[in-house]
């Protein structure tokens, strides 16, 4: 899950048919959300929005804007090759053009690989311009199964999750465009992803959190040194980089704060499940992080899942 430093992917999303946005059914996971609870996840700079648009979160599928009483962003989920590639060219305006990833060029600028046509792809569409702004793409057990492998499985050995794999969904290559990096954009994302989850009743997301390694690694050999045990996945469920990061190598001892969404992630509840992989195409250090919706901090819950 290579993303902007991204979080956690599987199962059959609406067996049927797929739809475009996800009807509204139930409590909405942010009905009550606030400036606050976003400034708690992800930190008080990441949060430049204000409680209105915050509020934009709202998405059952379409959250609505207060004042105009009609929806910003809308969660989305691609049931059209044109929507995939809409998917596919965010991805590669993040990862190659701003962040210098090494991906396979093409004449339509995407950023595609195998996976994409095994996994469900969730857009966050910003309503007034129609532009999708943020995607993550999720790999369904059934759909993994297929293929034969995760993701992951090429960045880790997951011999000791084997077990869980039925139960998981892989998420993957999330991003959000530049000038949409609010707390209101990832919170509508994992809104679709929780709505996603509880529709499907799958209780583990997992992927790869991925650390940007501009100074070399240093920084992420010291994040990786910082997390405590209580941040940590019990060793039963631990995996094994295939190209670990040489934290030896590196100096490991700095102080230093996570990027906002592996802050989020982990204040969600979230563990890392293993030291960092280097992942040289997109030159990041990658964690593989576990969520259970079980494990959801309650504090949260209620934002996420209506609980």
């Amino acid at each position: 899950m290579s993303d902007i430093p991204n979080p956690i992917g599987s199962f059959e999303i609406f067996p049927t048919k797929k739809v475009k946005a996800l009807k509204k059914s139930g409590p909405n996971p942010f009905q009550k959300l606030s400036k606050k609870i976003a400034k708690k996840l992800f930190g008080k700079k990441f949060v430049t929005k204000s409680r209105a648009q915050l509020r934009e979160a709202d998405t059952s599928p379409v959250a609505e804007v207060t004042k105009a009483k009609k929806p910003t962003f809308k969660i989305v989920w691609a049931s059209t090759p044109g929507e995939i590639k809409e998917a596919q060219r965010l991805r590669y305006k993040v990862f190659a053009e701003e962040m210098g990833a090494n991906l396979a060029s093409n004449s339509d600028n995407l950023d595609i690989d195998e996976f994409d046509a095994y996994c469900d792809h969730l857009l966050i569409r910003d309503q007034d311009s129609l532009k999708v702004v943020g995607t993550y793409r999720v790999l369904p057990p059934h759909k993994a199964k297929e293929i034969g492998r995760l993701y992951s499985d090429s960045e880790f050995d997951l011999s000791r999750i084997d077990h869980l794999r039925p139960q998981l969904v892989e998420l993957g290559r999330s991003c959000v465009h530049q000038d949409y990096r609010s707390g209101a954009v990832i919170m509508a994302l994992w809104s679709g992803l929780a709505q996603y989850m509880q529709k499907n009743n799958y209780e583990i997301m997992l992927g790869c959190a991925s650390i940007p390694m501009a100074d070399g690694g240093h920084f992420a050999a010291s994040l990786y040194n910082s997390l405590g045990n209580d941040q940590m996945a019990p060793t039963e469920f631990h995996a094994f980089p295939r190209l670990p990061l040489p934290l030896d190598r590196l100096n490991g001892g700095l102080e230093v704060q996570p990027p906002p969404l592996i802050k989020g992630y982990l204040k969600l509840g979230a563990k890392i499940c293993s030291a960092p992989a280097w992942d040289p195409d997109f030159n990041t250090a990658d964690l593989l992080t576990m969520l259970r919706l079980s494990d959801i901090n309650p504090r949260y819950a209620k934002h996420f899942l209506g609980l």
